[in-house]
């Protein structure tokens, strides 16, 4: 099972939009898929059209971390039931895009001074759950606890960054944080990458960040970049995948999160070998 905590130290970036777009992918390639809502604003559970008032969040759930089943508290995404398959009567060809919902609770954990048990609260709980292919964390955007929760259940660390000043030194800033935490906590924990988001190619200072990026970040930074798109805000608020949007900007969005999708899946499966 390939876990995979998507971070940003810096708001404002795209952070869950991109676990969304990577969602969107993963179901697209009928990968069984979980996504770990960790942000206690819970965006990612929002997009994801997930509505379930009877199941404990992921705050909740990392509490009793040692007493809870993570599987018995997942909830299916709102997006299944847009996908055409969900109506096949073979079960076993529907989509499985499943969602541990954030949780305002959860932000009791994001504080820099958790101990090494609670920073194993997640990873207890992703140990009992099976089936997946992949598991996409939402972090906040921070470098605070859940966010270093989050990377003690990961194999993989996937940063995002908009082309800009604070953004890029955010990122570069957050590259030396993973490396001090793999050292003490996570020796095998490697980086998926960084993806370049919400790129406008008429800009002059977008073009000059990009190629800073790439001078800093190297074979890191992913290929493609993710492209600003007008109609993001609208099919987020409509809780709909990028897949399922019409439109000729949504088909291009689609294939983008397909290739970058495939980037990180083929790092994670070359990591595992390595370390094995």
């Amino acid at each position: 099972m390939q876990v995979v905590s998507i971070s940003s130290l810096k708001g404002g970036v795209g952070k869950t939009s991109v676990t969304l777009g990577l969602a969107s992918a993963a179901m697209a390639a009928g990968i069984r898929t979980l996504v770990v809502d960790l942000d206690p604003h819970a965006d990612a559970t929002t997009g994801l059209g997930v509505s379930a008032a009877n199941k404990p969040g992921i705050g909740e759930m990392l509490k009793a971390a040692r007493r809870t089943r993570l599987a018995d508290n997942v909830v299916p995404s709102g997006w299944v039931a847009n996908d055409r398959r969900s109506a096949d009567p073979n079960p076993g060809r529907r989509p499985v895009l499943d969602v541990a919902m954030g949780s305002a609770y959860s932000g009791i954990y994001d504080r820099p001074d958790l101990g090494r048990r609670d920073l194993r609260r997640l990873a207890t709980l992703l140990s009992g759950v099976s089936g997946y292919g992949l598991v996409l964390i939402d972090c906040p955007p921070s470098l605070n606890g859940l966010t270093r929760m989050a990377w003690t259940a990961s194999n993989q660390v996937l940063l995002v960054a908009e082309p800009a000043l604070f953004s890029v030194a955010g990122t570069e800033r957050t590259m030396r944080a993973l490396e001090l935490f793999r050292k003490e906590f996570a020796p095998n924990l490697a980086t998926a990458g960084v993806i370049a988001n919400r790129v406008r190619s008429t800009s002059g200072e977008h073009t000059f960040r990009l190629a800073e990026m790439k001078q800093m970040f190297g074979s890191l930074l992913l290929s493609p970049i993710v492209a600003d798109q007008a109609n993001w805000q609208q099919i987020q608020g409509a809780a709909h995948s990028v897949h399922h949007w019409p439109g000729e900007s949504a088909r291009q969005a689609a294939g983008t999160f397909d290739a970058l999708l495939k980037n990180v899946v083929d790092t994670g499966s070359n990591h595992v070998r390595r370390a094995g």
